[in-house]
């Protein structure tokens, strides 16, 4: 047998190992046990919960790999913790951040159908159902039993280092976050990162994506006057706020949902990303909605007005008591949207290029705010590591990946991508209708059982290539900086040291 020969051969027992995790029953007894948790973020009421899953559960999991584990204080949300976590084989070899998220939204337990529950895994054929199974318990469940499985067959050392960061507050906009690993920099400071969230493209497609769409929310408020007026004896005199509000939003969109103020409106899709987006096919899962082939931006397919393009969602509109109307017209009116962007976006300007359209337009009632804005990210497809991670997931699986530039959602990239600086990849073990954030969430058992088989190719492969990969990537990097350094001589030295910075992490 040759060294190759023998190589593959014990890539595939650590991949037999770990599907073993789950026809042996452990991952869904570890998923029972995770789902019990009522991490509930937007409830205040369980700040205990969060902390005990991160006591109880995720710091007693790492502390048996081998792990060295504290949990930190948020200096933001006081109720949301974070763990950081590091195996440090030797500070030599390459390190690897992974990162999870043990919070879920809220149960909304009256809401889920007849013999589910929320905090408890039901099995119906290959659906999990439970809060949390598809996001994110589940998916951090699979990447730790797989990353257990090659530690076994490695005896116990996977040839790099591993660092985790893990919260609990993602599902409410991930609060200081930024902040911690600022302040933590040093002690994150890793060659790349490797993650799972949100849906693959279908379930039957592995998918890696790069980053993700940055997300601005914002309301919208009409205040007009001081309480309520009769609609009979004032209907016809009195501008009715929600009247106002309803066109200023229109003046935002055409009628087929497209954007039309020009400051919202993104750079053009780039022949990189078209490519890329090509043989990527958008709600092909049963249940998963039909698409309204004429809603958005015209010129585009759906997965490119989805993954490539933003879009401008009204979540919320509200004026007077929708449960109980009365015959008045009602003195306020506020809706809540969203707009989700790309990179290349002015996103730090959305306030002012929406008061300057409803300026424009007449519209000088409508207050602006915004509440809650993520950046968008989004790795090089060409970066060395983008290729590495398809080829493991193609060996492991015999299927072609897809390859997503950017998430559609958001998630946290920037604080990745950005602040410590590193390539980032995106392994999702989810499917786009997993009721993600709704009643009747639930995990594929299938897409669990691949995986676990697909994360660990993954971990067993970052033994073979991390060191290799990490070299040509800083040679090719170095190489990029030294060429703009040498075409322009005056550029900025903070932004080029900060770079290079980057790349000596660890």
């Amino acid at each position: 047998m040759t060294a190759n020969q023998a190589t593959d051969s014990a890539r595939q027992q650590a991949i037999a190992r770990v599907l073993d995790v789950y026809d042996s029953g452990q991952l869904l007894d570890d998923l029972r046990r995770r789902v019990g948790f009522r991490t509930e973020s937007q409830n205040p009421e369980q700040a205990g919960a969060l902390h005990a899953y991160l006591a109880g559960e995720i710091a007693p999991t790492l502390t048996r790999l081998g792990f060295t584990c504290r949990i930190a204080a948020n200096a933001i949300a006081e109720r949301a913790p974070f763990l950081i976590a590091e195996r440090i084989e030797d500070p030599a070899l390459p390190t690897v951040l992974t990162y999870g998220h043990g919070d879920v939204v809220r149960g909304y337990d009256d809401q889920w159908r007849t013999g589910l529950a929320p905090w408890q895994v039901t099995v119906v054929g290959d659906r999990w159902y439970g809060r949390g199974s598809a996001d994110n318990k589940g998916q951090h469940s699979i990447n730790f039993a797989a990353l257990s499985a090659v530690l076994d067959a490695r005896d116990g050392k996977l040839g790099y280092n591993v660092k985790v960061i893990f919260e609990m507050g993602e599902e409410i906009g991930s609060p200081g976050l930024a902040e911690i690993c600022a302040k933590e920099r040093a002690a994150l400071a890793s060659d790349l990162f490797i993650a799972s969230d949100g849906p693959r493209v279908s379930a039957e497609r592995p998918t890696v994506f790069l980053g993700s769409r940055g997300g601005v929310n914002f309301d919208l408020t009409v205040d007009l006057r001081e309480g309520a007026h009769h609609s009979g004896n004032w209907g016809g005199v009195l501008r009715n706020p929600a009247t106002v509000l309803a066109h200023a939003i229109a003046s935002l969109v055409d009628r087929r949902g497209a954007i039309v103020v020009d400051g919202l409106r993104p750079p053009p899709v780039s022949d990189t990303v078209r490519r890329a987006l090509a043989d990527i096919e958008l709600g092909g899962d049963e249940h998963a909605p039909a698409i309204d082939p004429d809603w958005g931006e015209p010129g585009l397919t759906p997965t490119e007005r989805v993954i490539a393009w933003n879009t401008l969602e009204v979540l919320a509109f509200k004026a007077g008591n929708p449960d109980a109307p009365v015959n008045a017209i009602p003195p306020v009116a506020r809706a809540t949207c969203q707009l989700r962007f790309v990179v290349g976006t002015d996103s730090m300007h959305v306030a002012e290029h929406l008061a300057a359209h409803f300026a424009r337009h007449g519209f000088n009632e409508v207050q602006v705010t915004v509440t809650r804005s993520a950046a968008a990210t989004r790795l090089d497809p060409k970066d060395p590591w983008v290729d590495w991670v398809l080829a493991s997931i193609s060996t492991t699986t015999g299927k072609k990946p897809a390859l997503l530039p950017n998430l559609g959602g958001t998630v946290p990239n920037d604080v990745f991508a950005d602040t410590l600086g590193l390539p980032t990849l995106w392994v999702p073990h989810s499917y786009p209708a997993c009721s993600q954030h709704a009643p009747n969430e639930h995990l594929l058992g299938s897409v669990a059982r691949e995986a676990l088989g697909v994360m660990a190719g993954i971990w067993w492969d970052l033994g073979e290539d991390a060191r290799r990969i990490a070299n040509v990537r800083a040679a090719r990097v170095g190489t990029s900086l030294a060429s703009s350094a040498a075409a322009s001589p005056s550029s900025s030295s903070a932004s080029t040291s900060f770079a290079v910075a980057a790349l000596t992490q660890s």
